[in-house]
């Protein structure tokens, strides 16, 4: 080794402040994106849910109908962990109706003897079940 030359301390590398902002920017613009899509992901299979619920329980009716008659005393479906269904007959009609609980508050959906079905929702009235945001009857 020559005696005329100096070694250099090895420079520690690391993170730099703006590398590091620029990571925090893009996971925030991400997370801002992915956030809200997968919120409403979750709410469309929840309501999914309600609206099974809901055809199962016009199957059910229905069947009721055709022991008894009537429509009045028939069963009424289950509530689910999402919505509180009640349901409303006599002996020539029936309204089945599905009430959003928690963060489905704001959703309501029905269904009758003429299978006629109705949403009343953020993302939209109508004389159909809104399934998805920016559906339309």
């Amino acid at each position: 080794m020559n005696p005329n030359t100096r070694t250099r301390p090895s420079r520690i590398r690391g993170v730099t402040l703006l590398e590091l902002l620029t990571v925090t920017a893009i996971i925030g613009i991400l997370a801002a994106i992915a956030i809200p899509s997968y919120q409403d992901h979750v709410r469309r299979g929840q309501i999914e849910e309600a609206t099974a619920v809901l055809s199962q329980g016009r199957v059910a009716t229905e069947q009721f109908f055709l022991d008894n008659r009537t429509f009045a005393a028939a069963p009424c479906p289950a509530n689910t962990d999402n919505f509180v269904l009640t349901c409303a007959g006599n002996a020539t009609a029936y309204t089945i109706t599905a009430t959003g609980a928690g963060n489905l508050a704001s959703f309501v959906f029905t269904i009758n003897e003429r299978n006629a079905r109705t949403t009343t929702s953020p993302w939209g009235n109508g004389a159909c079940w809104i399934m998805k945001k920016g559906q339309s009857c």
